[in-house]
């Protein structure tokens, strides 16, 4: 819950970043999970 609150705080719609989180993290390295916290993330392209 908190995820998603700071995801609002951060003008992000919370469904589309959870969403695009949720795919994205089986393949995500490692070293880069921090490009999925919400102050940092941008829509996979």
């Amino acid at each position: 819950m908190s995820l998603l609150h700071t995801a609002r705080l951060n003008g992000l719609e919370p469904y589309a970043y959870l969403k695009d989180v949720l795919e994205r993290l089986p393949t995500q390295p490692a070293s880069a999970m921090t490009e999925l916290l919400p102050y940092r993330w941008s829509p996979a392209t």
